[in-house]
Protein backbone atom coordinates (compact mmCIF):
# COMPACT_ATOMS: atom_id res chain seq x y z
CA UNK A 1 0.00 0.00 0.00
CA UNK A 2 1.46 3.06 -1.38
CA UNK A 3 1.56 6.11 1.68
CA UNK A 4 0.59 10.01 1.72
CA UNK A 5 0.85 12.97 2.97
CA UNK A 6 -1.62 16.40 2.54
CA UNK A 7 0.24 19.43 3.23
CA UNK A 8 -2.30 22.56 3.46
CA UNK A 9 -2.33 25.43 5.73
CA UNK A 10 -6.23 26.13 5.32
CA UNK A 11 -7.80 23.43 8.13
CA UNK A 12 -11.04 23.29 6.45
CA UNK A 13 -9.50 22.43 3.14
CA UNK A 14 -7.40 20.21 4.80
CA UNK A 15 -10.37 18.29 5.96
CA UNK A 16 -11.93 18.00 3.52
CA UNK A 17 -9.48 16.43 1.15
CA UNK A 18 -8.89 13.94 3.62
CA UNK A 19 -12.69 13.29 3.67
CA UNK A 20 -13.29 13.03 -0.50
CA UNK A 21 -10.98 10.66 -1.29
CA UNK A 22 -11.67 6.98 -0.34
CA UNK A 23 -8.17 6.07 0.27
CA UNK A 24 -9.02 2.58 1.04
CA UNK A 25 -10.62 1.72 -2.15
CA UNK A 26 -7.63 3.42 -4.07
CA UNK A 27 -5.24 1.46 -2.14
CA UNK A 28 -3.58 4.32 -0.34
CA UNK A 29 -2.96 5.15 3.15
CA UNK A 30 -2.70 8.88 4.27
CA UNK A 31 -0.43 8.73 7.35
CA UNK A 32 0.46 12.51 7.52
CA UNK A 33 -1.50 15.88 7.81
CA UNK A 34 0.66 19.05 7.92
CA UNK A 35 -0.23 23.13 7.88
CA UNK A 36 2.81 24.19 6.59
CA UNK A 37 6.36 23.06 4.55
CA UNK A 38 8.63 23.25 7.55
CA UNK A 39 5.81 21.07 9.49
CA UNK A 40 5.50 18.71 6.72
CA UNK A 41 9.26 18.03 6.13
CA UNK A 42 9.39 17.22 9.41
CA UNK A 43 6.57 14.41 8.93
CA UNK A 44 8.23 13.05 5.92
CA UNK A 45 12.05 12.68 7.82
CA UNK A 46 10.13 11.39 10.91
CA UNK A 47 8.37 8.56 8.15
CA UNK A 48 9.00 9.29 4.16
CA UNK A 49 5.50 8.72 2.09
CA UNK A 50 5.14 7.65 -1.34
CA UNK A 51 2.75 10.40 -2.36
CA UNK A 52 2.78 14.27 -1.44
CA UNK A 53 -0.68 16.18 -2.10
CA UNK A 54 0.85 19.75 -1.25
CA UNK A 55 -0.89 23.54 -1.48
CA UNK A 56 1.78 26.11 -3.43
CA UNK A 57 0.72 29.27 -1.20
CA UNK A 58 1.70 28.73 2.48
CA UNK A 59 3.47 30.70 5.21
CA UNK A 60 7.18 30.00 6.05
CA UNK A 61 8.18 27.30 3.50
CA UNK A 62 6.00 27.25 0.17
CA UNK A 63 4.99 23.74 -1.63
CA UNK A 64 7.39 24.37 -4.76
CA UNK A 65 10.52 24.93 -1.75
CA UNK A 66 9.11 21.78 0.08
CA UNK A 67 8.98 19.47 -2.65
CA UNK A 68 12.40 21.05 -4.29
CA UNK A 69 13.88 19.46 -0.68
CA UNK A 70 11.99 16.56 -0.48
CA UNK A 71 13.51 16.04 -4.58
CA UNK A 72 17.33 16.11 -2.60
CA UNK A 73 16.07 13.41 -0.04
CA UNK A 74 14.62 11.22 -2.61
CA UNK A 75 13.92 11.27 -6.02
CA UNK A 76 11.36 8.79 -6.24
CA UNK A 77 8.55 10.60 -4.61
CA UNK A 78 5.40 11.49 -6.36
CA UNK A 79 3.97 14.88 -6.05
CA UNK A 80 0.87 16.55 -6.95
CA UNK A 81 0.66 20.82 -6.36
CA UNK A 82 -2.66 22.19 -5.61
CA UNK A 83 -3.20 25.77 -5.76
CA UNK A 84 -5.93 28.52 -6.91
CA UNK A 85 -4.19 30.25 -9.57
CA UNK A 86 -4.09 29.02 -13.26
CA UNK A 87 -0.67 30.54 -13.66
CA UNK A 88 2.12 29.85 -16.27
CA UNK A 89 5.01 29.97 -13.94
CA UNK A 90 3.53 27.21 -11.34
CA UNK A 91 3.71 25.32 -14.75
CA UNK A 92 7.02 25.37 -15.70
CA UNK A 93 8.29 25.22 -11.58
CA UNK A 94 5.72 22.19 -11.66
CA UNK A 95 7.74 20.66 -14.64
CA UNK A 96 11.00 21.56 -13.06
CA UNK A 97 10.55 19.44 -10.05
CA UNK A 98 9.24 16.67 -12.11
CA UNK A 99 5.86 16.90 -10.62
CA UNK A 100 2.88 14.75 -11.80
CA UNK A 101 0.16 17.47 -12.29
CA UNK A 102 -1.26 21.15 -10.75
CA UNK A 103 -4.73 21.03 -9.74
CA UNK A 104 -6.85 24.43 -9.23
CA UNK A 105 -9.07 24.84 -6.53
CA UNK A 106 -11.94 24.86 -5.65
CA UNK A 107 -10.67 20.73 -5.58
CA UNK A 108 -12.50 18.58 -8.48
CA UNK A 109 -12.88 15.04 -6.14
CA UNK A 110 -12.46 13.00 -9.52
CA UNK A 111 -9.76 14.78 -10.76
CA UNK A 112 -7.72 14.30 -7.62
CA UNK A 113 -8.72 11.00 -7.59
CA UNK A 114 -7.30 10.20 -11.18
CA UNK A 115 -3.86 12.18 -10.35
CA UNK A 116 -3.68 9.78 -7.25
CA UNK A 117 -4.21 6.90 -9.08
CA UNK A 118 -1.90 8.28 -12.23
CA UNK A 119 1.17 8.74 -9.33
CA UNK A 120 0.33 5.32 -8.24
CA UNK A 121 0.99 4.03 -11.62
CA UNK A 122 4.35 5.65 -12.23
CA UNK A 123 5.52 4.41 -8.36
CA UNK A 124 4.44 0.53 -9.63
CA UNK A 125 6.27 0.95 -12.96
CA UNK A 126 9.51 2.61 -10.98
CA UNK A 127 9.13 -0.82 -9.27
CA UNK A 128 8.72 -2.98 -12.13
CA UNK A 129 11.67 -1.52 -14.62
CA UNK A 130 13.91 -1.87 -11.28
CA UNK A 131 15.35 1.28 -10.64
CA UNK A 132 16.99 1.82 -7.47
CA UNK A 133 17.62 4.94 -6.61
CA UNK A 134 20.24 5.16 -3.87
CA UNK A 135 22.88 6.88 -2.52
CA UNK A 136 26.62 5.99 -1.02
CA UNK A 137 25.68 5.15 2.52
CA UNK A 138 23.71 2.30 1.39
CA UNK A 139 24.05 -1.33 0.85
CA UNK A 140 24.25 -1.08 -2.79
CA UNK A 141 27.78 0.79 -2.91
CA UNK A 142 28.82 -1.41 -0.11
CA UNK A 143 28.15 -4.12 -2.65
CA UNK A 144 29.75 -2.37 -6.13
CA UNK A 145 32.85 -1.34 -3.85
CA UNK A 146 33.54 -5.14 -3.15
CA UNK A 147 32.79 -4.66 0.56
CA UNK A 148 30.24 -7.13 0.65
CA UNK A 149 30.45 -11.20 1.88
CA UNK A 150 30.04 -13.37 -0.62
CA UNK A 151 27.10 -15.05 0.60
CA UNK A 152 24.86 -11.84 0.88
CA UNK A 153 25.81 -11.77 -3.13
CA UNK A 154 22.00 -13.26 -3.81
CA UNK A 155 20.12 -10.36 -2.47
CA UNK A 156 21.48 -8.13 -5.46
CA UNK A 157 21.17 -10.97 -7.80
CA UNK A 158 17.34 -11.31 -6.96
CA UNK A 159 16.98 -7.68 -7.00
CA UNK A 160 18.35 -7.52 -10.27
CA UNK A 161 16.80 -10.27 -11.18
CA UNK A 162 19.55 -11.80 -12.85
CA UNK A 163 19.40 -15.53 -13.53
CA UNK A 164 21.56 -17.58 -11.43
CA UNK A 165 23.24 -19.40 -14.49
CA UNK A 166 25.94 -17.31 -15.93
CA UNK A 167 25.16 -14.89 -18.57
CA UNK A 168 27.07 -12.43 -20.75
CA UNK A 169 26.54 -8.65 -19.33
CA UNK A 170 28.67 -5.54 -19.70
CA UNK A 171 28.09 -2.89 -16.89
CA UNK A 172 28.19 0.93 -17.92
CA UNK A 173 28.33 4.16 -16.10
CA UNK A 174 26.70 7.10 -17.39
CA UNK A 175 27.08 10.69 -16.03
CA UNK A 176 25.81 13.69 -17.05
CA UNK A 177 26.00 17.72 -15.84
CA UNK A 178 23.70 17.75 -13.17
CA UNK A 179 22.76 21.49 -13.98
CA UNK A 180 21.17 19.99 -17.18
CA UNK A 181 18.34 17.96 -15.75
CA UNK A 182 16.07 19.51 -14.72
CA UNK A 183 12.85 19.17 -16.59
CA UNK A 184 12.80 15.16 -16.65
CA UNK A 185 15.18 12.45 -14.30
CA UNK A 186 17.21 10.81 -16.63
CA UNK A 187 16.16 7.36 -15.53
CA UNK A 188 12.68 8.72 -17.16
CA UNK A 189 14.25 9.94 -20.49
CA UNK A 190 15.68 6.77 -21.12
CA UNK A 191 12.72 4.88 -20.86
CA UNK A 192 10.80 7.24 -22.89
CA UNK A 193 13.52 6.67 -25.95
CA UNK A 194 14.22 3.28 -25.00
CA UNK A 195 11.08 1.82 -23.67
CA UNK A 196 10.80 -1.28 -20.89
CA UNK A 197 13.19 -3.34 -22.14
CA UNK A 198 14.35 -6.77 -20.39
CA UNK A 199 17.73 -6.77 -20.76
CA UNK A 200 18.47 -3.15 -19.69
CA UNK A 201 18.95 -2.53 -15.73
CA UNK A 202 19.44 0.88 -14.38
CA UNK A 203 20.60 1.75 -10.88
CA UNK A 204 20.82 5.77 -9.84
CA UNK A 205 23.96 5.48 -7.90
CA UNK A 206 24.37 9.34 -7.04
CA UNK A 207 22.22 12.66 -8.34
CA UNK A 208 24.50 12.58 -11.97
CA UNK A 209 25.76 9.42 -12.00
CA UNK A 210 23.75 5.89 -13.18
CA UNK A 211 24.86 2.23 -13.36
CA UNK A 212 23.37 0.28 -16.21
CA UNK A 213 23.64 -3.52 -16.64
CA UNK A 214 23.25 -4.69 -20.35
CA UNK A 215 22.40 -8.46 -20.89
CA UNK A 216 23.43 -10.41 -23.78
CA UNK A 217 26.24 -8.49 -24.80
CA UNK A 218 28.75 -10.42 -26.60
CA UNK A 219 30.03 -8.04 -29.43
CA UNK A 220 31.61 -4.62 -28.22
CA UNK A 221 30.60 -2.64 -31.41
CA UNK A 222 27.24 -3.64 -31.03
CA UNK A 223 27.31 -2.69 -27.34
CA UNK A 224 28.90 0.65 -27.61
CA UNK A 225 26.42 1.41 -30.57
CA UNK A 226 23.24 0.50 -28.25
CA UNK A 227 24.63 2.99 -25.74
CA UNK A 228 25.22 5.00 -28.44
CA UNK A 229 21.96 5.37 -29.78
CA UNK A 230 20.48 5.98 -26.30
CA UNK A 231 22.53 8.49 -25.70
CA UNK A 232 21.80 10.16 -29.10
CA UNK A 233 18.00 9.85 -28.76
CA UNK A 234 18.53 11.47 -25.22
CA UNK A 235 20.34 14.64 -26.92
CA UNK A 236 17.96 15.15 -29.73
CA UNK A 237 14.53 15.04 -27.68
CA UNK A 238 15.84 16.25 -24.51
CA UNK A 239 18.85 18.05 -25.82
CA UNK A 240 20.79 16.73 -22.62
CA UNK A 241 24.34 15.36 -23.11
CA UNK A 242 25.99 12.25 -20.99
CA UNK A 243 28.71 10.36 -21.38
CA UNK A 244 29.06 6.48 -20.78
CA UNK A 245 31.85 4.80 -20.15
CA UNK A 246 31.58 0.65 -20.80
CA UNK A 247 33.19 -2.61 -18.54
CA UNK A 248 34.57 -5.46 -20.72
CA UNK A 249 32.43 -8.42 -20.63
CA UNK A 250 31.89 -10.08 -17.76
CA UNK A 251 29.79 -13.91 -17.26
CA UNK A 252 29.04 -13.56 -13.53
CA UNK A 253 26.62 -11.18 -11.66
CA UNK A 254 29.06 -11.73 -8.70
CA UNK A 255 32.00 -9.73 -11.00
CA UNK A 256 29.05 -6.59 -11.16
CA UNK A 257 31.49 -4.94 -8.79
CA UNK A 258 34.75 -5.66 -10.64
CA UNK A 259 32.91 -4.87 -13.54
CA UNK A 260 31.28 -1.50 -12.57
CA UNK A 261 35.25 -0.61 -10.60
CA UNK A 262 36.88 -1.15 -14.24
CA UNK A 263 33.79 1.20 -16.14
CA UNK A 264 34.46 3.58 -13.45
CA UNK A 265 37.71 4.11 -14.25
CA UNK A 266 36.99 4.95 -17.95
CA UNK A 267 35.26 7.77 -16.73
CA UNK A 268 38.47 9.75 -16.52
CA UNK A 269 38.40 9.93 -20.19
CA UNK A 270 35.55 12.69 -20.25
CA UNK A 271 38.46 14.85 -19.36
CA UNK A 272 39.43 14.39 -22.93
CA UNK A 273 36.37 12.74 -25.34
CA UNK A 274 33.79 15.39 -23.20
CA UNK A 275 30.03 14.80 -23.05
CA UNK A 276 27.71 13.14 -26.09
CA UNK A 277 30.48 10.33 -26.13
CA UNK A 278 30.61 6.77 -25.34
CA UNK A 279 34.36 4.55 -24.77
CA UNK A 280 35.22 1.03 -23.86
CA UNK A 281 38.46 -0.42 -23.69
CA UNK A 282 39.03 -0.72 -27.27
CA UNK A 283 38.23 2.55 -27.75
CA UNK A 284 40.81 4.04 -25.66
CA UNK A 285 43.96 1.31 -26.43
CA UNK A 286 45.62 2.97 -28.62
CA UNK A 287 46.55 6.01 -26.74
CA UNK A 288 49.89 7.02 -25.96
CA UNK A 289 51.21 7.31 -22.50
CA UNK A 290 54.36 10.10 -22.03
CA UNK A 291 56.16 12.38 -20.33
CA UNK A 292 54.71 16.34 -21.98
CA UNK A 293 57.67 18.59 -22.14
CA UNK A 294 56.94 21.93 -20.88
CA UNK A 295 59.08 24.96 -21.72
CA UNK A 296 59.14 26.65 -18.07
CA UNK A 297 61.39 29.13 -19.39
CA UNK A 298 59.32 30.78 -21.71
CA UNK A 299 56.19 30.27 -19.41
CA UNK A 300 58.09 32.12 -16.55
CA UNK A 301 59.67 35.23 -19.06
CA UNK A 302 55.86 35.58 -20.16
CA UNK A 303 54.56 35.68 -17.14
CA UNK A 304 57.05 38.40 -16.31
CA UNK A 305 56.65 40.47 -19.20
CA UNK A 306 52.91 40.32 -18.63
CA UNK A 307 52.24 38.53 -21.57
CA UNK A 308 49.06 37.42 -21.03
CA UNK A 309 47.86 36.86 -24.30
CA UNK A 310 51.29 34.83 -24.95
CA UNK A 311 50.40 32.52 -21.67
CA UNK A 312 47.24 31.79 -22.39
CA UNK A 313 47.89 30.73 -26.19
CA UNK A 314 50.79 28.76 -25.13
CA UNK A 315 48.63 26.37 -22.33
CA UNK A 316 45.35 26.07 -25.02
CA UNK A 317 48.40 24.97 -27.41
CA UNK A 318 49.75 22.13 -24.87
CA UNK A 319 46.67 20.76 -24.32
CA UNK A 320 45.10 20.82 -28.07
CA UNK A 321 48.32 19.63 -29.52
CA UNK A 322 48.48 16.98 -27.19
CA UNK A 323 45.09 15.98 -27.67
CA UNK A 324 45.38 15.22 -31.06
CA UNK A 325 48.65 13.40 -30.60
CA UNK A 326 46.43 11.15 -29.16
CA UNK A 327 48.82 11.05 -25.40
CA UNK A 328 46.81 9.30 -22.53
CA UNK A 329 44.69 10.98 -19.62
CA UNK A 330 47.29 9.79 -17.23
CA UNK A 331 49.94 11.80 -18.97
CA UNK A 332 47.31 14.89 -19.22
CA UNK A 333 46.80 14.90 -15.98
CA UNK A 334 50.55 14.66 -15.21
CA UNK A 335 51.06 17.91 -17.61
CA UNK A 336 48.24 19.94 -15.83
CA UNK A 337 50.30 18.86 -12.02
CA UNK A 338 53.57 20.26 -13.56
CA UNK A 339 51.84 23.43 -14.62
CA UNK A 340 49.84 23.98 -11.53
CA UNK A 341 53.67 23.33 -9.54
CA UNK A 342 55.37 25.75 -11.86
CA UNK A 343 53.11 29.23 -11.53
CA UNK A 344 53.15 27.40 -7.12
CA UNK A 345 57.33 28.03 -7.44
CA UNK A 346 56.25 31.61 -9.69
CA UNK A 347 53.76 32.33 -6.36
CA UNK A 348 56.50 31.41 -3.82
CA UNK A 349 59.42 33.08 -4.97
CA UNK A 350 57.37 36.52 -5.63
CA UNK A 351 55.95 35.77 -2.56
CA UNK A 352 52.28 35.95 -3.87
CA UNK A 353 50.98 33.55 -1.71
CA UNK A 354 49.57 35.00 0.57
CA UNK A 355 47.74 37.53 -1.09
CA UNK A 356 44.43 36.04 -0.89
CA UNK A 357 43.65 36.53 -4.73
CA UNK A 358 45.66 33.27 -5.32
CA UNK A 359 45.33 29.10 -5.59
CA UNK A 360 47.13 27.13 -2.98
CA UNK A 361 48.69 24.34 -4.55
CA UNK A 362 46.19 21.44 -3.52
CA UNK A 363 43.47 23.62 -4.21
CA UNK A 364 44.59 23.81 -7.78
CA UNK A 365 44.91 20.13 -7.77
CA UNK A 366 41.79 19.47 -6.21
CA UNK A 367 40.19 21.21 -8.99
CA UNK A 368 42.25 19.98 -11.81
CA UNK A 369 40.72 16.13 -10.86
CA UNK A 370 37.11 17.74 -10.43
CA UNK A 371 37.58 18.80 -13.83
CA UNK A 372 34.64 17.57 -16.31
CA UNK A 373 36.65 18.08 -19.76
CA UNK A 374 40.05 20.09 -20.56
CA UNK A 375 38.10 23.22 -20.96
CA UNK A 376 37.98 23.11 -17.55
CA UNK A 377 41.28 22.63 -16.71
CA UNK A 378 42.88 25.57 -19.18
CA UNK A 379 40.05 27.80 -17.66
CA UNK A 380 41.31 27.37 -14.25
CA UNK A 381 45.16 28.23 -15.56
CA UNK A 382 44.13 30.70 -17.36
CA UNK A 383 42.44 32.40 -14.43
CA UNK A 384 45.82 31.69 -12.34
CA UNK A 385 48.30 33.28 -14.74
CA UNK A 386 46.10 36.41 -15.10
CA UNK A 387 45.91 36.47 -11.26
CA UNK A 388 49.47 36.25 -11.04
CA UNK A 389 50.11 38.95 -13.32
CA UNK A 390 47.72 40.98 -11.85
CA UNK A 391 49.28 40.99 -8.69
CA UNK A 392 52.70 41.58 -9.95
CA UNK A 393 51.39 44.56 -11.55
CA UNK A 394 49.77 45.53 -8.18
CA UNK A 395 53.18 44.99 -6.98
CA UNK A 396 54.68 47.55 -8.59
CA UNK A 397 51.94 49.95 -8.14
CA UNK A 398 53.13 50.83 -5.16
CA UNK A 399 56.24 53.16 -6.55
CA UNK A 400 56.26 56.22 -8.14
CA UNK A 401 56.04 55.90 -12.30
CA UNK A 402 59.46 56.31 -13.18
CA UNK A 403 60.58 53.69 -10.45
CA UNK A 404 58.20 51.85 -12.42
CA UNK A 405 59.21 52.14 -15.17
CA UNK A 406 63.19 51.68 -14.26
CA UNK A 407 61.81 48.38 -13.12
CA UNK A 408 60.34 47.07 -15.70
CA UNK A 409 62.70 48.53 -18.68
CA UNK A 410 65.32 46.15 -16.20
CA UNK A 411 62.69 43.13 -15.99
CA UNK A 412 62.92 43.29 -20.02
CA UNK A 413 66.72 44.11 -20.99
CA UNK A 414 68.61 42.93 -17.55
CA UNK A 415 71.19 41.54 -20.11
CA UNK A 416 72.04 44.55 -21.56
CA UNK A 417 74.85 47.10 -20.35
CA UNK A 418 72.71 49.41 -18.51
CA UNK A 419 73.15 52.24 -15.82
CA UNK A 420 71.48 54.82 -13.71
CA UNK A 421 72.88 57.36 -15.18
CA UNK A 422 71.90 56.58 -18.53
CA UNK A 423 68.93 56.09 -17.35
CA UNK A 424 68.94 59.36 -15.65
CA UNK A 425 69.39 61.05 -18.86
CA UNK A 426 66.29 59.29 -20.72
CA UNK A 427 64.04 60.46 -17.91
CA UNK A 428 65.21 63.71 -17.85
CA UNK A 429 66.04 63.37 -14.13
CA UNK A 430 69.32 63.87 -11.92
CA UNK A 431 71.30 60.64 -11.57
CA UNK A 432 71.95 60.78 -7.83
CA UNK A 433 68.35 61.82 -6.65
CA UNK A 434 67.27 59.35 -8.91
CA UNK A 435 69.22 57.07 -6.99
CA UNK A 436 68.07 57.87 -3.78
CA UNK A 437 64.33 57.68 -4.91
CA UNK A 438 65.25 54.11 -6.07
CA UNK A 439 66.92 53.16 -2.75
CA UNK A 440 63.81 54.79 -0.89
CA UNK A 441 61.57 52.95 -2.47
CA UNK A 442 62.46 49.89 -3.42
CA UNK A 443 64.82 48.89 -0.52
CA UNK A 444 67.87 48.45 -2.86
CA UNK A 445 70.70 50.10 -5.21
CA UNK A 446 69.75 50.04 -8.89
CA UNK A 447 72.79 48.35 -8.71
CA UNK A 448 71.86 45.72 -6.09
CA UNK A 449 68.45 45.27 -8.16
CA UNK A 450 69.78 44.78 -11.65
CA UNK A 451 72.36 42.54 -10.30
CA UNK A 452 69.52 40.68 -8.86
CA UNK A 453 67.45 40.16 -11.65
CA UNK A 454 70.21 39.04 -13.85
CA UNK A 455 71.51 36.65 -11.31
CA UNK A 456 67.80 35.24 -10.92
CA UNK A 457 67.51 34.80 -14.66
CA UNK A 458 70.73 32.97 -14.71
CA UNK A 459 69.17 30.53 -12.38
CA UNK A 460 65.81 29.55 -14.17
CA UNK A 461 68.48 28.84 -17.33
CA UNK A 462 70.86 26.84 -15.33
CA UNK A 463 67.79 24.64 -13.54
CA UNK A 464 65.47 24.59 -16.81
CA UNK A 465 68.06 24.07 -20.02
CA UNK A 466 71.31 22.34 -20.49
CA UNK A 467 73.42 25.75 -21.51
CA UNK A 468 76.92 25.76 -20.38
CA UNK A 469 77.50 27.77 -17.28
CA UNK A 470 80.18 30.26 -19.22
CA UNK A 471 76.82 30.96 -21.76
CA UNK A 472 74.13 31.09 -19.41
CA UNK A 473 76.89 34.22 -17.98
CA UNK A 474 77.33 35.85 -20.85
CA UNK A 475 73.13 35.33 -21.78
CA UNK A 476 72.26 37.37 -18.34
CA UNK A 477 74.90 40.35 -18.92
CA UNK A 478 77.98 39.12 -17.31
CA UNK A 479 80.97 38.68 -19.78
CA UNK A 480 83.18 38.14 -17.05
CA UNK A 481 82.32 34.37 -16.02
CA UNK A 482 84.34 34.88 -12.41
CA UNK A 483 82.83 37.64 -11.24
CA UNK A 484 79.81 35.90 -12.26
CA UNK A 485 80.40 32.85 -10.23
CA UNK A 486 81.08 35.21 -7.08
CA UNK A 487 77.83 37.30 -7.45
CA UNK A 488 75.89 33.77 -7.96
CA UNK A 489 77.32 32.25 -5.24
CA UNK A 490 76.98 35.39 -3.01
CA UNK A 491 73.41 34.88 -3.44
CA UNK A 492 72.40 31.56 -3.39
CA UNK A 493 75.13 30.23 -1.32
CA UNK A 494 76.45 27.65 -3.80
CA UNK A 495 77.87 27.83 -7.28
CA UNK A 496 76.02 27.62 -10.45
CA UNK A 497 77.31 23.91 -11.42
CA UNK A 498 76.52 22.57 -8.70
CA UNK A 499 72.69 23.77 -8.20
CA UNK A 500 72.37 21.97 -11.30
CA UNK A 501 74.28 19.17 -9.79
CA UNK A 502 71.40 19.18 -7.00
CA UNK A 503 68.52 19.50 -9.22
CA UNK A 504 69.25 16.10 -10.51
CA UNK A 505 68.21 14.55 -6.53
Amino acid sequence: MKTVMLVEDEELILMGIKSIVDWDRLGLELVHMAHDGLEALKLWEERPVDIIVSDIDMPGMNGLELLKEIRKRDDRVRCIILTGYDRFEYAQKAISLDIENYILKPIDEEELEKQLILATKKLEELEKQKIMYIDEKTDWMQFLSGRTKEEEYAYYQETLKLPEKKGTYRAAVMKWTTESVKEKRITDMILAVHGERQELRMVLLLPDCLLLLLEDSENSGEVREYFQNIQDEIESRFDILTFISISPVFRDYRKLPDSYREAMKLQKYLLVDGYGSCVDEEHIQDRKSEDIVIDRELLQKMILKKENEGVFGYIEDLFINNLKRGVSVESLYQMAVHIAMFLQEIKKEYKLENTGKLHDLPDLLDTIYQADDIFGIKALFISEVNGIIQCLHEEKLQYTPVVRQIMEEVDKNYQEDMNLKTLAYKYHMNASYLGQIFQKEVGCSFTQYLSGKKIEMAKELILTTNMKINDIAKEVGYPDTSYFYRKFKQRYGVAPASLREMKKY
